[in-house]
């Protein structure tokens, strides 16, 4: 070969490898569905391993916690807030909006380190009582019962965050009650004992609305402040400012804001709350909120989820954001397989389908609730009934709104619904279920379950037969109960701030009575779901009883989670419902 042919041939595999090393693609988003304001922590002395936490609202087990290897599969290890004794109260007030918001993931001196705010939101901004700020720390990620119980601190605001300055003082940031700054401050504090000095302003962001999730990171002798501004909204974005000293001033970035896709036509909305980290090699990553809503902010029923980007940091400047997108190409990192990931909870939007047989001693660890639930409520293979979920119903329905707690959306009884979260945009979920109502009001069913305020649902019910609003075309046509008679009926009904399709029922046929049936939500598109029931295997005889838009469950914090629920309406009924088979199947990912 010439010496130029050969030259050249070189620098063209150098290019070639150069481009193999710097791009791999990645998807968003890495923790699809009900996974908002992440915060996400790279730790060597933990096999070289990501954990990744996320907010959790009024769900319980509550502030889940993700790992990976490669920043593209990630797996359910547990939860932070996994027992009741750690914080004995979980959001008792009306508000779906209250409960755990925010958390901060972080690590120092062999320990782990989460702090949060539990709200109450349905007080004054101004109220102290609204905001609980607490701490947690735990030596073992995989271990629930390693992590403490909550450790309170005072501070009239939300999203808290540690920080260990050079000289080994400890701080807290946190964003102050926006109504009444809006700022954000810092305290020195005690993280062990809650004890907190003086906070301070140190930074009141760029103008936008709301400045929250306040992150230091300290580098190449600055302190560098991050925050999220603009609102929860299609005006959220992130934004910087830095400083030469902890505690200011901090000079706002002039390339802010640094991230957002506000403004765009991008399927990523929202796009803010974020917070930064380094892998093994150095290489930054950032990782933020966003919701699947396009710019319409109309249809996204698994709302703010976690997404990720490449960051570039030079020395002495400010970092870099790749904007976000479904896919984006990224540093190269090793290769890992998932059978490398510890913990005892599913790989992200896995499909499931369980039998809950005898040898299933707990829920599986991904299973979740809204609130604490009642623990008698749940039983796996009763001797009645093996390998089935028995439910035992409650006296609040999904809502909430019933009997002696009119107006109250949370009580002791607690509410009998248990599901997993929406993590495609298209899917099946269904389960078998064994259900006989005796008393009115006795209901067993599934739904697409947001908040209290907002859900869709379909349930097997007893009501009187004049209650039919229509009837399954082609079978069992003809009902012969007078208008009085309680008989089985298959009801949807919808709840939310937007406006809903009407309630609709169905007589049950009589050909289906006594059977188990199967009940099913699917996504047909990314608007809307189909509402579905049939006799236990027998595919064929399966009826669309609604089809609905999701726009009723694609509002505020949280998102969807697909589940089972059983309810006395606030009525004498004890019929249980039996669960004997439980499927999820994603069938489609939307990324643009």
């Amino acid at each position: 070969m010439a010496p130029l042919a050969a030259l050249l041939a070189t620098i063209t595999l150098c290019a070639s490898v150069a481009l193999a090393v710097e791009n791999t693609t990645y998807f968003n988003p890495i923790l699809p569905g009900f996974h908002p304001d992440p915060s996400c922590i790279y730790v060597p002395e933990w096999d070289n391993t990501f954990f990744c936490a996320s907010s959790s609202f009024n769900a319980f087990p509550g502030i889940p916690l993700h790992t990976s290897k490669d920043l593209q599969n990630w797996k359910l290890i547990g939860h932070v807030l996994n027992r009741r004794e750690q914080l004995p109260r979980l959001a008792e007030t009306n508000r779906s909006t209250s409960g755990i918001w925010a958390p901060t993931l972080r690590f120092n001196n062999d320990t782990f380190w989460l702090l949060t705010t539990l709200v109450d939101d349905d007080r004054p901004q101004s109220d102290s009582s609204r905001w609980d700020n607490i701490i947690f720390k735990g030596k073992n990620p995989y271990d629930p019962s390693s992590w403490s119980n909550a450790i309170h601190f005072n501070f009239t605001g939300y999203d808290v965050e540690p920080f260990w300055d050079a000289n080994n003082k400890t701080y807290i940031t946190g964003a102050h009650a926006w109504q009444v700054g809006p700022y954000l401050q810092l305290a020195e504090a005690n993280l062990d004992t809650g004890t907190v000095g003086d906070w301070q302003i140190i930074w009141n962001g760029t103008g936008g609305m709301a400045p929250e999730g306040p992150h230091i990171y300290r580098k190449d002798g600055w302190y560098y402040l991050l925050a999220a501004e603009g609102g929860t909204g299609l005006g959220h974005f992130v934004s910087m400012a830095r400083s030469k000293t902890l505690t200011g001033p901090y000079e706002s970035n002039p390339a802010n804001p640094v991230l957002t896709n506000a403004n765009t036509t991008s399927l990523f909305q929202t796009v803010g709350h974020a917070d930064l980290f380094q892998d093994g090699s150095g290489n930054w990553w950032g990782v933020a909120l966003s919701t699947r809503s396009g710019p319409n902010y109309t249809n996204y029923p698994m709302g703010r989820e976690t997404v990720l980007t490449a960051v570039t940091w030079p020395p002495n400047e400010f970092p870099i954001w790749t904007p976000i997108s479904g896919q984006f190409t990224g540093w190269t990192l090793p290769p890992s397989s998932n059978s490398t990931l510890r913990g005892a909870g599913p790989l992200v939007a896995s499909p499931e389908t369980m039998a809950f047989s005898p040898n299933l001693t707990t829920l599986p660890l991904h299973f979740t609730h809204w609130r604490y639930p009642h623990p008698s409520y749940y039983t796996l293979s009763p001797p009645e009934k093996p390998s089935s979920l028995r439910l035992t119903p409650s006296f609040l329905n999904l809502t909430g709104l019933n009997g002696n707690y009119a107006g109250v959306q949370h009580s002791p009884d607690g509410q009998t619904f248990v599901g997993r979260r929406q993590t495609d945009t298209l899917f099946t979920y269904s389960v078998d279920l064994s259900f006989s109502p005796t008393v009115l009001g006795e209901e067993a069913g599934v739904s697409a379950f947001l908040t209290q305020n907002h859900h869709l649902s379909m349930g097997i019910t007893l009501l009187p037969a004049s209650a039919s609003t229509t009837r399954f075309p082609g079978i069992n046509a003809t009902v012969t109960e007078s208008g009085a008679t309680l008989i089985p009926q298959v009801r949807f009904q919808a709840a939310s701030y937007v406006p809903v399709p009407a309630t609709v029922v169905a007589p049950l046929p009589g050909a289906w009575r006594g059977l188990d049936l199967t009940l099913e939500v699917r996504a047909v598109n990314s608007s809307h779901f189909a509402f579905s029931v049939g006799p236990a295997g027998r595919r064929l005889e399966m009826r669309t009883l609604v089809t609905a838009s999701n726009d009723a469950v694609s509002w505020g914090f949280t998102g969807t989670i697909l589940g089972v629920f059983a309810t006395r309406n606030g009525g004498e009924g004890r019929a249980s419902a039996y669960v004997t088979g439980w499927r999820y199947v994603g069938e489609g990912q939307f990324r643009s």
